[in-house]
């Protein structure tokens, strides 16, 4: 068997790819070996990211998580760790929904298959992201079948073309990450083939062992090629990402780090379809599961009504001919439809929607039709206006509590690599402040991890190094 391995590991809180950390070659070994070796190697990853600094332990909280087996319902096994690797037990043979990380899927594989033996008659795959399919080699056998969306192999193909580009996003955000993705072929993205492919308004349902399994598409949550396994009888519902780390919470629409938009009213009666099955335990791919059947229909209402909210406000906004800007700032969740906004955040998802109908083009100025950005004359204008007097009226405006406006002067003073001083340490005032209340309010995950970066940037312009950063966190 070719082992083919996750190049990316999602958070807690946030989409995002972070790598194996080791590399061995193990084409030419046997089967028992291949675990063996793999299953070291996610050890000695974890180790090392373990004894990482402070900055990439406080970025990567499931990599704690331990790797162990517990049992869920009387037919319902999950092995957990960075993600979850689920196992429905049938006297036919058992299906497997995920198959996590490839660095921890050999030792999830030993303990799972320990504790319920049998063979693997079908891998359900959530979506192409790597900490769900990554493992997929380690779970399959002769005969298993892979069961993806229709969409996983074209998810699978953009992400692996754009693999550097995106890469290099997240490795911005997520600075212990390595400089360049992984290219040997136990460690390499896009490798899983799927047999068989389920579109969107059909459910594959089949019979196992007396286990009945449907196989919906959910499309909208994690991106188009979402599925979810429902169990009728059982009244268990796999969600993989569909809810995002944390449920219930506002989605992430559009995630700043990089990938295709997920369309909002998709998402929207993906949302309703799981309503009407009434679920009474929820089983996610990562963290634990929910249970209460009212509970969950609240909150899955909830989750709903947000989002319609959030549209519908847009729409009406643009129809009003209000500009992207204005709604981003008009725009919030009424008090019964609040929702946490760690990982999604309203004001994004205003930006994403208006962008979604209506483009790049926002009908501001003429110079966005051509290739120059703004950053083209920063320069100019500090020359003409100095230095100085724009990092003083960058303070005015950070005093009076106008942190951005007082962000956008200092871009013309920074602008170029020009390090001014004065520059630089408003700069760094501006963005712990922003932090700070970043932290004390939505604390969204994606936030706090730009802000960091840009604070490492700046504290490096400065000869500084941040309190609590890593030499491998300096971005």
């Amino acid at each position: 068997m070719t082992i083919s391995s996750a190049h990316f590991l999602r958070r807690t809180a946030a989409s995002c790819f972070v790598p194996l950390l080791l590399t061995l070659g193990c084409d030419d070994i046997k089967k028992s070996a291949e675990l063996k070796s793999a299953e070291m190697i996610g050890d000695i990853a974890a180790e090392r990211l373990a004894s990482a600094g402070e900055t990439e332990r406080a970025a990567n909280d499931l990599i704690n998580v331990p790797i162990e087996v517990r049992q869920l319902h009387d037919v319902v096994w999950q092995v957990r760790g960075v993600a979850n690797t689920q196992l429905v037990a049938t006297s036919e043979g058992h299906v497997v929904f995920d198959t996590g990380l490839a660095t921890q899927a050999a030792k999830q594989r030993r303990l799972l298959g320990e504790a319920v033996p049998g063979k693997i008659t079908h891998v359900i795959l959530s979506h192409s992201h790597q900490d769900h399919a990554g493992g997929t080699d380690f779970w399959t056998e002769d005969g298993t079948e892979i069961v993806a969306h229709q969409e996983y192999p074209e998810e699978q193909r953009y992400l692996k073309e754009l693999e550097p580009y995106l890469w290099h996003r997240n490795r911005t955000l997520f600075p212990f990450m390595p400089e360049e993705p992984p290219n040997i072929g136990f460690l390499e993205y896009g490798n899983v083939v799927p047999t068989v492919l389920v579109d969107d308004g059909d459910v594959l349902r089949f019979e196992q062992g007396g286990v009945k399994f449907e196989v919906i598409p959910t499309p909208g949550a994690e991106g188009v090629d979402n599925l979810s396994l429902w169990l009728p009888d059982q009244k268990i519902f796999f969600s993989g990402d569909f809810f995002g780390p944390l449920f219930p919470q506002f989605p992430n629409i559009f995630t700043m780090r990089g990938e295709k938009i997920r369309k909002p009213i998709e998402y929207i009666r993906s949302l309703d379809t799981v309503i009407a099955l009434e679920p009474e335990m929820i089983v996610p791919s990562h963290n634990d599961p929910i249970e209460g059947r009212e509970g969950i229909k609240a909150a899955l209402i909830k989750m709903r009504d947000a989002v319609q909210y959030v549209h519908d406000e847009v729409i009406a906004g643009m129809n009003a001919g209000k500009t992207v800007h204005q709604l981003m700032a008009e725009i919030s969740l009424p008090p019964e439809l609040e929702l946490s906004q760690v990982h999604g955040r309203v004001s994004w998802g205003v930006k994403s929607i208006w962008e979604y109908y209506a483009t790049w083009f926002h009908f501001d100025t003429t110079t966005e039709l051509y290739p120059v950005p703004a950053s083209a004359v920063w320069s100019e204008v500090r020359e003409l206006a100095g230095a100085d007097a724009l990092v003083a009226r960058a303070n005015a405006h950070i005093e009076a509590g106008r942190p951005i406006e007082g962000l956008h002067l200092l871009e013309f003073v920074l602008a170029d690599g020009n390090d001014h001083r004065a520059g630089l340490e408003a700069r760094k005032g501006v963005l712990e402040e922003l932090l700070e209340e970043s932290q004390q309010g939505l604390n969204n995950s994606y936030e706090n991890d730009w802000l960091r970066y840009r604070l490492r940037d700046t504290a490096a312009r400065l000869g500084e190094e941040l309190e609590g950063e890593s030499e491998s966190g300096s971005g």
